[in-house]
């Protein structure tokens, strides 16, 4: 097959590729092309249908109608392993690794090297591993159980377990999402690497700076339709998110209505340990929102889990409304009045095949029942409201959470944290793999909140977040405080320097 310049190559081909669930028309009859040695973006808003096209792609979903072709042959993938037999790869926004086992048999699952005494051959097994690892430059060791590493490592694993096999297609769905810059740089490089090789690339993501750093072409889908498809170097931020949205969004961050933060102290943590932690000391005032920036393995989130109580404190008081309390369950630290939404989705965010409803009200429970029964009524208009205010895409309060995109049952997590009508809020990543119109509800969101005197603490891997949205800044490096900085006074550059400070 060859490309526009008439050179032979890898090719796939999407053809009226339509896609239907109860109540949703997910994919509206599809059709492209990609070519190895190119990467392809493809972007539009939560529920736009980019992981579903995914799916199909890799054989979880059978298309409803249309057909595909890899290399001018029509295929269909009947399973995941299906897929994997004819050169396909695909890394979701959700991890697909299994914590208990090591980072090497995670890389190696479906290809572990057998002794012929039939035992596994661990040696040759983490030589194996140590070589790909070698490749994108980790300080993890083979023989890690992906459990003990950090987040952003095991989403490398994901990435590892992938790119091993040398795939003909690789598809990325939000793969920088936990990735420190770092980390990001390196899986660049490999996109890069891989792009030479004359891989075909797809790439979802909702981060505007990276399809303009490694795309060729994008591809906007916009409610299940295809809406537009060109070459990154003739388009630009402003137009994409026109398509994506049907509207300018302008600048989100200009846009949002500030509060005066006079407020008196509702949170303070004194001299807190925990783990790598090691004496935390701030204050959370009324209608503040206080931005906790860091390199990944900073100590951001487990200074957060200590002071919610799903981590152990070592050492340390935690303060709020001028009165100690102590911890040892997040139900204690939420009748306190604190809220958490986790940064990690998939294991500590959704309750898996739970409804919407289910999921968005557990937090609640107490309030609604009553003589021993869920007062069903207001549990619904609790839950219709919250889909209202936060835009949740779904066909139902009832829809299984898990059928949701990744943005929608982001939102849903938030939503369950707000309905505690907390006086304290910790958002660990809040808007990680939310789109740009999404997440634009959701800075007017977090700012509503601080205006009705709710402090807010934000954590994020995104420094203009954070500049964008914080009214002060602290900053986190090896377990410690290294700075802290007014949002008059931050720039990246300032903030990298503490964020890089003793490293």
């Amino acid at each position: 097959m060859c490309n526009q310049e008439g050179e032979t190559v890898n090719t796939i081909e999407f053809k009226e590729i339509s896609k239907f669930f109860p109540g949703v028309l997910a994919l509206d009859k599809i059709s492209f092309q990609a070519f190895g040695g190119e990467v392809l973006a493809i972007v539009g808003e939560n529920g736009a249908g980019k992981s579903t096209l995914l799916k199909i792609l890799n054989g979880d979903y059978q298309p409803t109608s249309g057909e595909y072709s890899i290399n001018g042959k029509e295929i269909s993938f009947k399973s995941p392993q299906d897929a994997i037999r004819h050169g396909v790869g695909v890394i979701y926004q959700e991890r697909q690794l299994i914590p208990y086992l090591s980072v090497a048999e995670n890389i190696f699952m479906e290809d572990i090297p057998i002794k012929h005494s039939g035992l596994i051959d661990f040696p040759k097994l983490n030589q194996m591993a140590q070589s790909v690892i070698d490749e994108f430059h980790l300080p993890i060791h083979p023989e890690e159980k992906v459990k003990d590493i950090s987040v952003a490592y095991q989403q490398m694993v994901e990435i590892m377990k992938v790119y091993r096999r040398k795939p003909t297609i690789i598809a990325f769905d939000e793969p920088t999402a936990s990735l420190s810059n770092h980390e990001i740089e390196i899986l660049f490089h490999i996109i890069d690497a891989l792009k030479k090789e004359g891989t075909i690339i797809l790439y979802v993501s909702h981060r505007m700076k990276e399809i303009f750093q490694i795309t060729d072409k994008v591809v906007v889908l916009k409610d299940g339709k295809l809406v537009a498809m060109m070459k990154t170097s003739e388009t630009n931020t402003e137009s994409i998110i026109n398509l994506m949205v049907g509207r300018p969004l302008g600048d989100v961050f200009n846009e949002l209505k500030r509060n005066q933060v006079d407020g008196k102290i509702l949170l303070e943590v004194k001299n807190l340990d925990c783990g790598f932690v090691n004496n935390i000391s701030f204050q959370v005032k009324a209608g503040e929102i206080l931005g906790f920036a860091g390199l990944v393995g900073a100590g951001r989130t487990e200074t957060m889990r200590a002071i919610y109580g799903a981590d152990k404190m070592e050492r340390g008081e935690v303060l709020v409304d001028g009165e100690k309390k102590t911890f040892h369950h997040p139900s204690d630290a939420i009748s306190c009045g604190i809220a958490m939404c986790p940064e990690d989705r998939k294991d500590e965010g959704i309750i898996k095949h739970r409804s919407v409803k289910e999921n968005l009200t557990i937090s609640i429970l107490d309030k609604l029942i009553r003589f021993g029964f869920i007062h069903t009524a207001k549990e619904k208009q609790i839950t219709e409201e919250s889909i209202a205010n936060l835009n949740i895409r779904t066909p139902s309060i009832d829809k299984n959470v898990v059928e949701l995109s990744g943005g929608n049952q982001q939102k849903v997590i938030f939503a369950r944290s707000i309905a505690t009508n907390p006086s304290i809020l910790i958002l660990d990543e809040p808007t990680k793999g939310i789109d740009v119109g999404a997440k634009s509800e959701i800075y007017k969101i977090i700012c509503k909140l601080a205006q009705k005197g709710i402090g807010i603490i934000v954590i994020s891997s995104e420094l203009p977040e954070i500049l964008g949205l914080c009214d002060r800044i602290i900053v986190m490096s090896k377990g410690k405080i290294t700075g802290e900085i007014s949002r008059t006074e931050a720039t990246e550059d300032k903030i990298l320097t503490m964020a890089m400070a003793g490293m």
